[in-house]
């Protein structure tokens, strides 16, 4: 028998509603914030994660499902979906076009890592991006988005917003990291020790213990903000005051993709223990440009999709039952199951949800199967009702039967 790979998952059929549940819910808040879908490759080249992602983060170093083509080409599955929709704006020419670009996907992504609750090798994103708008309130609608989504789902979460600055401000406090790292090089693990040569920023994220409890007393970014940098954030803040989103400041969180600026946020759940982030993102203004545009500011979020339904789970969120059958057509012989087929083809062709037996079970199990699809009505057709050309409808909330023509079908049901 061949299994399926680890770190991936089915959706089941009984469980694909759920799914379709959440995919609408963040379609439908998509169309309020005027987002617009963008559907770009599973795989691109692996220099676009590279370049965008950045090489010294743990997404490119060591989680990409990278390989050769046919034609001796790098290409890498995508694990995450920012730097596509950015290939994507800048390759179409959509920085000539009506800006701000704001766009929305709902795609899978993969990488290499543990499995475990709610992050899987192949794992699914609502993501939204913005791009050609630099005002503070752009990222404040992107949060708002966010939030607006979450609330939707039923979901209590915690806000934490940062600022990680620009790049003029960033070089002095990577100064004053590595002068605040520099005695403790020694203790750092192995990636951290080649994080203080390239990136010293990614030191404040990385998840081993002992790095977490000697970066607790780092300096903070915020008291190294120019003040271009301070405006917008205190612009971000007020914006978010103004649309009702409550949020905590967390000057640790710098996200593990390099290609953020500025405004950093997550969105936290206690419900799946220690990876309870279940949607982030923030600015990236330079990300355009490292791939070969103009200089284009941007903003976004992603939110995994599998997270989100473990904590609507975790916490109870009730999600609503896909629609039951309208009516069942029982055929009592094989002349009767054809003439109940005829029938479900215009109720279909109708609009109307209708279901037929494949199993050429008796009538007793046919009521039986329609009882657990919870279908409204059984229309019961034997040897009688085929030679007058009527069925006999019965109500399964009620009990109660009557007689419906062959020829009056579509209408007497588009009425229940």
């Amino acid at each position: 028998m061949i299994n399926i790979p680890k770190g991936t998952k089915d959706v089941l059929p009984q469980d694909s509603y759920k799914w379709q549940y959440v995919e609408g819910v963040a379609r439908d808040i998509a169309k309020l914030f005027n987002l617009k879908e963008v559907r770009t490759p599973t795989f691109e080249h692996t220099e676009l994660f590279q370049r965008g992602v950045g090489d010294t983060t743990d997404v490119v170093t060591k989680e990409m499902y990278t390989f050769k083509d046919k034609g001796d080409r790098s290409i890498t599955l995508k694990p995450e979906g920012t730097a596509g929709a950015a290939r994507s704006f800048i390759e179409n020419g959509m920085a000539s076009g009506v800006l701000p670009a704001k766009m929305f996907y709902i795609t899978p992504a993969f990488r290499y890592e543990r499995p475990q609750a709610g992050r899987l090798r192949e794992f699914h994103q609502f993501g939204v991006e913005i791009f050609g708008a630099k005002s503070a309130q752009t990222d404040a609608e992107a949060i708002a988005a966010a939030d607006a989504l979450l609330k939707k789902l039923g979901l209590q979460v915690k806000l934490y917003i940062n600022s990680i600055g620009c790049k003029t401000c960033r070089a002095e406090y990577n100064k004053a990291l590595k002068a605040f790292f520099a005695p403790h090089l020694e203790s750092l693990c192995y990636d951290c020790k080649t994080r203080y040569e390239k990136n010293p920023l990614r030191l404040l994220d990385c998840k081993e213990e002992n790095c977490k409890k000697i970066n607790a007393a780092a300096p903070s970014m915020l008291d190294y903000l120019c003040e271009d940098c301070k405006a917008h954030f205190e612009e971000v803040k007020s914006c978010l005051t103004l649309a009702g989103v409550e949020y905590e400041i967390d000057n640790r969180i710098v996200r593990g993709l390099d290609y953020y600026t500025r405004t950093v946020f997550e969105f936290v759940s206690t419900a799946i223990g220690a990876q309870g982030t279940v949607c982030a993102g923030g600015r990236y203004d330079g990300l355009i440009e490292e791939l070969g545009g103009n200089s284009v500011p941007a903003v976004g979020f992603a939110a995994g999709l599998e997270r989100l339904l473990i904590v609507m789970e975790q916490t109870g969120v009730v999600i609503p039952e896909p629609q039951k059958p309208t009516v069942y057509l029982a055929g009592m012989d094989n002349a009767c199951r054809r003439k109940a087929f005829e029938i479900a083809a215009s109720l279909r062709s109708a609009g109307v949800f209708a279901e037929i037996d494949h199993m050429d079970r008796s009538v007793k199990a046919q009521f039986k199967y329609a009882d657990k699809l919870g279908a409204k009505y059984v229309a019961v057709i034997g040897g009688n009702e085929l030679a007058e050309g009527v069925m006999n409808v019965k109500n399964m909330a009620s009990g109660e039967s009557e007689k419906v023509k062959f020829n009056d079908a579509v209408v007497y049901f588009q009425g229940k």
